[in-house]
């Protein structure tokens, strides 16, 4: 199955997302789940530790310079992992959505390498996380503080997780029903915001703009 950017922005307007179960299986079935995973922006919750990590700035943070490597390891298999849901027709249509302005990265990086990040894809004022990974400690988390401090900077008001996990939980994910989802996109898609993330801002500025929505 080939997968199209605009498949791809329908799908999301109406609270549908792709996935596979297998890098090496072509299939790709969409997904409703009737509890639907959001963190939100104005109770976005850091660990103490965490915050004093971000405030140390122990990587640079980057957007969109490397948009395909952080969906490949985001696809890499890892320990405790056996498989993941993103094949190549998802990772050739999300690439060919970035290319559109649509799909974007938070990227952690050390020493000139790639140690972790995330990427999703925005539509009107909504950012649907779609996956992270780390290669360093706390990499993956650094990157979803850098992108809630963010999207409260770019002006988005919703922040899709899709599910929950216990990952999450920490930063105060919520699972809502289906109906109270579908209401809050349908008022995210009423207006518009670019992403441009947080490259050039120090730890510091990254926590205020948080405590700032709290």
């Amino acid at each position: 199955m080939e997968l199209l950017p605009e498949d791809l922005l329908k799908a999301y307007s109406t609270g549908l997302f792709p996935m596979s179960d297998d890098r090496d299986d072509d299939v790709v079935y969409w997904v409703n789940p009737d509890l639907r995973g959001i963190i939100p922006l104005d109770r976005f919750h850091i660990p103490r530790r965490l915050a004093r990590t971000v405030r140390a700035e122990p990587f640079e943070i980057r957007i969109d310079t490397a948009f395909h490597d952080v969906m490949l390891g985001c696809a890499g298999f890892r320990p405790g992992v056996d498989a993941t849901w993103i094949n190549r027709p998802i990772e050739r249509a999300y690439v060919k959505l970035h290319k559109l302005g649509h799909a974007h990265s938070v990227e952690c990086w050390e020493g000139g390498q790639l140690i972790g990040g995330l990427y999703g894809v925005s539509l009107g004022r909504a950012f649907f996380g779609e996956s992270m990974f780390s290669r360093q400690t706390d990499a993956s988390k650094i990157a979803l503080v850098h992108l809630v401090a963010g999207l409260i900077k770019d002006g988005f008001v919703l922040l899709d997780t899709q599910f929950t996990n216990a990952h999450l939980e920490q930063f105060g994910v919520q699972e809502i029903p289906r109906v109270a989802y579908r209401h809050r996109l349908a008022e995210a898609l009423k207006g518009t915001a670019r992403f441009q993330g947080t490259a050039g801002l120090s730890g510091a500025s990254v926590l205020q703009l948080i405590n700032h929505m709290s």
